[in-house]
């Protein structure tokens, strides 16, 4: 039966994958307090869908590629902000004064 886990998408860079984020809450067994593990997988994603912060959902499969395990299945939750990398343009950032020579 193949894993399946909910995480949060924290890069989308690659072509056809996304990192996510997956985090779980564990108790340690002597002490009893609960603590988070985080843990991040490469997932395939075919047709690029999946955005930064995007809840979604994963499941295991055959290996395809050397650190990719896992397919995407579904959005379960876009996300609400859109994360947009600006445009390049040298006009916002002033050249820096050259010191005169002495």
């Amino acid at each position: 039966m193949a894993k399946t886990f909910v995480g949060i998408v924290s890069s989308d860079k690659p072509n056809k994958t996304i990192v996510v984020t997956v985090q779980r809450s564990k108790t340690h067994p002597l002490y009893r307090k609960r603590y988070t593990v985080n843990r991040k997988f490469m997932v395939h994603d075919e047709v690029n869908e999946a955005k930064i912060g995007d809840k979604v959902s994963i499941e295991e499969t055959r290996p395809l590629s050397a650190r990719k395990r896992f397919v995407l299945t579904e959005i379960i939750e876009p996300a609400l902000i859109r994360h947009e990398e600006p445009e390049s343009n040298n006009t916002l950032m002033p050249e820096p004064a050259k010191k005169a020579k002495k």
